[in-house]
């Protein structure tokens, strides 16, 4: 899905406005383009001036950064493994007036690597990510390599992606993300190794029609009951997105679990 209004290509990339043009991105005209998943991401979390925000697997830093547009004063910290994608999150966070530390570095790298970045453990307020969950025996892998490691999980990915951010999460830190519907049962697994008091947001394309997305947050050592919350539905019908939907898409509303 993407919600970016795109211009004429520009060598190789288009120049998209998210957030009803507020905020104004370059990506790759092909392969993993940023869109809805990044801006509902970001309507997800909470967050406040001063917090050290991580975000895992930033791409063009589309979510990072949408967040940083609505909470002013966030210390951002994008994380990308793909040198070309963190060229643009950097050049997009300068193009808009956004300050943010950008690192080129594989989420599932050790406490080590991520210290020598600056993003040691118990350090991070807030942390956020679109780990690729697509299961490569359900889904034809693309030939193109940027994509496969955008959309693409092994057996271990989510964990893995969950365990980086426990570790580098203070205590009561929020982590939230978003996985495809079906996998619901792979989140509660991951998650329930120090992360409790769930808030799961259902995402459906439509009325009747069965969740496509799941939107979690999570508190590092959280102690309260799982909460689900009501669905939100993308469209009317086929193809009109809701006017509750088109409002957290221009950047003038956000989700629930956003909200304290």
């Amino acid at each position: 899905m993407n919600c970016a209004s795109m211009t004429e290509p520009l060598d190789g990339l288009t120049e998209d406005a998210f957030l009803g043009g507020q905020l104004r991105l370059r990506q790759p005209r092909t392969g993993h383009r940023a869109g809805h998943d990044a801006i509902l991401l970001a309507a997800a979390t909470p967050a406040g001036q001063g917090d050290r925000v991580v975000e895992f697997g930033a791409g063009i830093g589309a979510a990072g950064l949408a967040l940083a547009h609505r909470v002013g004063g966030i210390r951002l910290a994008l994380v990308e493994i793909d040198q070309e994608l963190a060229v643009l999150a950097r050049a997009n966070a300068v193009a808009n007036a956004i300050a943010a530390d950008v690192h080129v570095l594989d989420v599932t790298a050790d406490a080590g690597v991520f210290a020598a970045a600056g993003l040691a453990p118990d350090g991070a307020d807030v942390v956020l990510m679109n780990p690729p969950f697509n299961d490569p025996a359900r889904h034809r892998v693309s030939p193109n390599q940027a994509r496969q490691i955008a959309h693409v999980a092994t057996a271990d990915t989510l964990s893995a992606w969950v365990h980086a951010a426990r570790r580098i999460l203070k205590s009561n830190g929020v982590l939230t993300m978003i996985w495809r519907a079906d996998g619901i049962a792979e989140v509660l697994a991951a998650l329930s190794r120090g992360f409790g008091s769930l808030t799961i947001l259902p995402v459906h394309g439509e009325a009747g029609r069965p969740a496509i997305r799941v939107v979690v947050r999570a508190v590092k050592g959280g102690r309260a009951p799982i909460r689900i919350l009501p669905s939100l539905m993308l469209n009317e019908g086929a193809t009109a997105p809701k006017t509750e939907v088109h409002e957290i898409l221009a950047g003038r509303k956000v989700l629930p679990l956003a909200m304290p």
